[in-house]
């Protein structure tokens, strides 16, 4: 298994640097690392007495990494989750905080693992994902991962202005499905006909 610190700079190259979407709601973001993350951290990259869009900008690679192996591993706890599930938890953690792991909670739940929805990592949770890989060792991740996929079509489903981060303007997977697909075996990747038939519903 891949270093946390290794699946921490995987996770800031798939990021890439500065962008400030309108559409997104995380606002200035850069190598993952939103401007609402660096002022609920205080971190002032500046050192001018105050966060905003200038520290998103100063923000190096290195400090990203730290950023993401102290607050979306190790303080969530994905490390004590089934090893082959913290890559795609962590990185799904990154990019949708609870959520990630209320996709987790609600997936043991509907395989006979029932734990509480609440996005946190506790005991009762790590029973319930423990239970589950004992039970499906080699399908869990993929569970996980076509969860997730699903979760973000769901988001663009309801939020037209997220659509564009789940297909792309000639109508192929976007970011959102391309990613999610990377922690999926080839196998249970979804075609571009049936990506296409997923989404025509948007126009």
């Amino acid at each position: 298994m891949k270093s946390v610190r290794e699946l921490a700079s995987e996770i800031v190259a798939r990021e890439g640097g500065f962008v400030e979407d309108p559409d997104d709601p995380g606002g200035a973001t850069k190598y993952g690392v939103t401007i609402h993350t660096l002022r609920r951290l205080g971190l002032d990259v500046t050192g001018d007495g105050r966060v905003d869009g200038a520290d998103v900008r100063r923000l190096t690679q290195a400090q990203a990494v730290e950023i993401y192996i102290d607050h979306f591993f190790r303080r969530p706890g994905i490390g004590a989750l089934p090893e082959v599930l913290q890559p795609t938890v962590f990185d799904m953690y990154v990019n949708a905080g609870a959520h990630a792991v209320k996709i987790l909670q609600r997936l043991c739940g509907q395989m006979g693992f029932a734990c509480s929805e609440d996005g946190l990592i506790g005991p009762e949770t790590i029973r319930a994902a423990q239970r589950a890989f004992e039970a499906a060792p080699g399908h869990l991740a993929d569970a996980y991962g076509i969860a997730r996929r699903n979760y973000y079509y769901a988001l663009a489903d309801a939020r037209p202005a997220s659509r564009k981060y789940a297909r792309r303007r000639d109508g192929g997977k976007g970011g959102w499905i391309t990613r999610a697909e990377e922690f999926i075996a080839p196998r249970y990747h979804l075609t571009e006909a049936q990506h296409r038939a997923r989404v025509a519903a948007w126009g």
